[in-house]
């Protein structure tokens, strides 16, 4: 048999390559295209290359979704096996399709089981993608430490000790305080700074995009950078994080809630602590104590509170505010663990470099799954950023 889709993926023929899925699908009978998703199922799991790996899987998910329930002989109703639900609850995909598959088997395509394998298809698809950016990032010099490091006598961060003096009024700690800019793309990027559609044409991903303050007119005198960010040490061996626009806080005490992104609106702020490095990647699922680890980052019997502020921003408003508010969280950790040279004042130009790959990794972490030109605002001014054709030993 002809493999239609998979000649699609590894075609180097432009035209081919750029063939609407639908004019297969709609062309081909029921067994013709379980025929082409079981040869692209073997397809994925045997490729090397990343690219079309991720296009096979986006494939499967959009037949499953969109083309398989549709034909004739796929059943309206079925059932979706429990446990292959609970894998899926549990991020565990690869774990879910094959238990679907074997749901499909037995009794035949259904449109309950086609949508299962969608789901699952969708979430392994962005999870190989979130585990480049991982691989991505951990080759980047300066990140490799925060994936070894299992135990938090491992740790090497330390708050500085500028913030641990208390105040002689109140008894309190510093507050460290960080404001950044949103950034406005001049030049739309057509979401070409996404991974995966910067793969698919890496020479159209050109973006020109400027860093900018804001202001209410008639109620401000002059506009200021709307995200800020706070970080002290208080006297609680908790992580304390809390987002005044959201009107949300929590203390956390156990390693596995800084892990857990979806259980609040403190999604952001959990994976600029795991970015930045004061929890690591790498210590996730070790079952160590936070505890312990606050201990080794501050001192004894003391915690962290980190703080954002997001202002008049409303939702959907294009300015990339969720990267560039985990940029401005995640350089006020480095400044405050001593990876920023300075407490104060302009970042360095290999810090902010460092802040915007940290800044991917927690989009990634947190699921949004943000652009690499997202974090413009850490650059002041206008920036041309352009993607360009990997090279031999780029990771």
């Amino acid at each position: 048999m002809r493999k239609q889709l998979v000649e699609i993926i590894t075609t180097p023929d432009p035209a081919l390559r750029n063939s609407p899925l639908e004019s297969i699908c709609q062309l081909l009978s029921l067994p013709e295209l379980l025929a082409e998703c079981n040869e692209l199922e073997r397809f994925r799991r045997r490729s090397g290359n990343l690219y079309e790996r991720v296009r096979a899987l986006f494939f499967l998910y959009a037949i499953h979704r969109f083309h398989l329930p549709l034909k004739p002989g796929s059943a309206g109703k079925g059932l979706v096996p429990f446990e292959g639900y609970e894998h899926l609850l549990q991020r565990r995909f690869e774990e879910a399709i094959a238990i679907f598959f074997e749901a499909q088997s037995a009794n035949g395509p259904s449109d309950a089981v086609s949508s299962a394998l969608a789901a699952a298809y969708y979430g392994l698809g962005f999870q190989t993608l979130a585990d480049q950016v991982r691989r991505s990032v951990r080759s980047v010099r300066g990140n490799q430490w925060m994936f070894r490091i299992g135990h938090p006598f491992d740790q090497p961060l330390r708050i500085r000790p500028e913030l641990l003096q208390h105040s002689e009024l109140d008894g309190s700690f510093p507050i460290l305080r960080e404001a950044t800019p949103v950034r406005m793309d001049l030049s739309h990027s057509a979401w070409s700074d996404i991974f995966f559609l910067g793969m698919d044409f890496p020479e159209g991903a050109r973006v020109l995009n400027i860093s900018i303050d804001l202001c209410i007119k008639g109620r401000d005198k002059e506009p200021r950078p709307p995200i800020e960010a706070y970080l002290r040490v208080i006297d609680e061996p908790v992580l304390r994080l809390t987002s005044v626009d959201l009107s949300a806080t929590v203390d956390i005490t156990e390693l596995p809630e800084i892990f857990d992104f979806a259980k609040d609106y403190l999604g952001l702020l959990k994976a600029a602590v795991i970015a930045s490095g004061i929890v690591p990647p790498g210590i996730e699922g070790s079952r160590q104590s936070l505890v312990a680890l606050l201990e080794r980052v501050v001192v004894p019997g003391q915690g962290l509170e980190l703080v954002s502020n997001v202002n008049n921003i409303p939702k959907g408003s294009r300015l990339a505010v969720s990267t560039n508010l985990l940029g401005s969280l995640i350089a006020l950790c480095m400044r405050a663990t001593g990876q920023a040279k300075s407490l104060t004042g302009p970042l360095r130009e290999e810090e902010r470099r460092l802040v915007l790959v940290r800044a991917i990794l927690g989009e990634w972490l947190g699921g949004s799954g943000g652009g690499w030109q997202d974090s413009g605002g850490v650059w002041p001014g206008a920036k041309l950023i352009e993607g360009v054709l990997a090279e031999e030993g780029d990771p």
